[in-house]
């Protein structure tokens, strides 16, 4: 009995932190701009998280944070991978707009999925998605998926997604609802260049990828598409397109397409150096002599979530 009141006081705690956060937001200006689109000196100086004193490495770990949050929501509910991808890019909107410092990303997360979902034509049960998103924020608990069938929590928590809802529109005036995704882009680049099986599958995998970070608020989606199938093909050693230059067909310039794919690089390089394993600790001397062994073992390469591709081939001469 102890212990669930003690639950109780936490949670309404909780409750209670985030309700004061939504109350100081709400009476935020409206964005005044279309301006989707953003600099990378904008998002790693003068985000609004930064001005209230997160810095970018806190940041990137937050927008990670509300990105895989996403995906388990939105395999939870059995979404498709278009309304996870449209909630990933309203967050990395909203979050240009407003200040992690200011706003649970828990709680905008879950408020972009269900928001994704009337965008997309996909309804899901405000319900269902205030239960699957309470289980998953507190997992940690054996008694949340008992705790938030009870009328009292229940109807708290819906409240909270609906001001986080109210919160997205009212930051983007609006105009948050008008998402566009290198999806359809992806699909036209690929059919046009004839692209193979692997070719299509990598290209598919690397675009959900990049919908996890800020690219989707530098570049816009044919400018992404483009880039991720040169990215691709190099990656295979393959070669795309009836003429060397065939991205100018995209409306893509040579110079946007090398700026984008170094960012990519960039990207695949960070995420590689932060999923590397250790370095194992230094031997320690022995007063005995170990015997070499016959054969010296074989040590297999990592490979790293952003695919299992060389990025040294970038670098080859002859990828232009």
């Amino acid at each position: 009995m102890g212990e669930e009141q003690h639950s109780r006081k936490r949670s309404r705690q909780h409750f209670e932190a985030e309700e004061t956060r939504h109350i100081s937001l709400l009476k935020s200006p409206r964005c005044e701009t279309a301006k989707w689109y953003f600099s990378k000196e904008e998002i790693e100086r003068f985000s609004p998280s930064r001005k209230d004193g997160i810095d970018l490495a806190k940041e990137s770990f937050l927008r990670s944070s509300y990105c895989t949050f996403l995906q388990r929501l939105g395999m939870k509910l059995h979404v498709s991978q278009v309304i996870i991808g449209c909630a990933m890019v309203m967050c990395h909107r909203f979050y240009m707009r407003q200040s992690h410092a200011k706003n649970n990303w828990q709680t905008i997360a879950t408020s972009s999925l269900f928001l994704a979902c009337k965008a997309e034509d996909e309804p899901c049960q405000l319900s269902s998605v205030v239960v699957a998103s309470y289980e998953i924020i507190y997992e940690w608990d054996p008694s949340a998926s008992i705790r938030i069938h009870q009328t009292e929590y229940y109807h708290e928590f819906k409240e909270f997604i609906l001001a986080g809802e109210r919160l997205l529109l009212d930051t983007s005036a609006f105009q948050l609802l008008d998402v566009e995704l290198p999806y359809k882009p992806l699909a036209a680049a690929l059919n046009r260049v004839n692209a193979w099986p692997d070719l299509a599958t990598a290209s598919w995998n690397f675009v959900h990828d990049w919908l996890r970070t800020t690219l989707c608020v530098q570049y816009k989606p044919h400018v992404i598409a483009t880039a991720t199938v040169h990215l691709a093909s190099t990656f295979q050693n393959g070669k795309v397109g009836s003429r060397r230059d065939w991205w100018l067909d995209f409306g893509v310039t040579t110079k946007l397409l090398k700026e984008v794919i170094q960012e990519m690089c960039m990207l695949i390089e960070a995420d590689r150096r932060r999923t590397m394993p250790p370095p194992p600790p230094p031997r320690r001397e022995v007063a005995w002599a170990i015997p070499a062994p016959l054969n010296p073992p074989v040590h297999m390469s990592r490979g790293y979530p952003f695919h299992s591709y060389p990025l040294q081939s970038y670098r080859q001469p002859g990828i232009w």
